[in-house]
């Protein structure tokens, strides 16, 4: 039996150039792993230039064949987003994957948001999305390719001190959709997936920050009726997915990975 870590078919991505925004660690990390591992030539863009490099040299030196290079930008600056691509232009002169995962999340009441959180995580969440793609649509080939977007349960179900973070995963839906359609002249798939609890650095961050980790951990465990969390190569492997031929005749989807927590929700 294969495990969320492992790929079923081999080289799904053979010779294909992917750019993967928030690929410095977590869900990004994850997805730039796998699609090394199918044969991608990976770029990963993040504003975090130590994890970027180190992740960047990590994968590399599993595979030295196919090394991963690291871009800096800031998805809130547009000048620093075309600097990345036109790198990616320079280097390949195309890009057949793209995929947008880089997001921030703010924890805090209504009362609590000023416009600058407002802000933030709209412009790197969102804008930030819409940006990049508008600056790497012009690299696809005639053939065309696909584009990931990473969403979230957020965007459907509503969740305590959440309102620019669900809106802005309610707009990469929305994104996601328009852009399938307006895309598909030009054979760029676009979809979505939506995560549930997933396992990440960030996600320990926060445990660690609760009064009570331990009671906080089995509490969003047992919401999932697969009777676990997410890890960041579950959304690997679905990202994996919709960026192969495997899909070929899917766009403007939003694939919900999260467990069955929403299915529950509405039980």
């Amino acid at each position: 039996m294969s495990t969320p870590n492992e790929s079923r078919s081999p080289n799904r991505l053979d010779g294909r150039v992917a750019l993967i925004s928030g690929g410095a660690q977590g869900i990004g990390r994850a997805i730039a792993t796998l699609f090394q591992r199918e044969g991608a030539c990976v770029f990963i863009l993040d504003c975090d230039a130590r994890s970027g490099n180190e992740t960047a040299a990590d994968l590399t030196g599993q595979n030295p064949h196919l090394p991963v290079k690291y871009l800096p930008a800031d998805l809130r600056e547009p000048r620093e987003i075309q600097n990345a691509v036109e790198t990616v232009r320079k280097l390949h002169g195309r890009v057949d994957i793209l995929v947008n995962n880089a997001g921030v999340e703010l924890d805090k009441s209504l009362e609590q948001l000023t416009m600058a959180d407002w802000d933030l995580v709209l412009n790197v969440n969102l804008r930030g999305a819409f940006l990049l793609t508008q600056a790497v649509v012009p690299l696809f080939a005639e053939s065309g390719g696909a584009i990931v977007n990473i969403s979230s349960i957020h965007a459907t179900h509503a969740f305590p001190d959440s309102i620019p973070y669900a809106c802005s995963k309610a707009g990469m839906v929305a994104l996601t959709r328009n852009l399938a359609l307006e895309l598909s002249s030009r054979h760029i798939r676009v979809n979505c997936i939506c995560p549930g609890y997933i396992d990440t650095r960030l996600w320990e961050e926060y445990l660690r920050s609760s009064a009570n980790p331990t009671a906080l951990a089995e509490q969003t465990t047992v919401l999932h009726p697969l009777g676990r969390r997410g890890m960041p190569a579950d959304i690997g492997e679905a990202a994996l997915f919709l960026a192969s031929d495997s899909s070929a005749f899917i766009t403007g989807t939003d694939l919900i990975v999260d467990g069955g927590l929403t299915v529950r929700a509405h039980s």
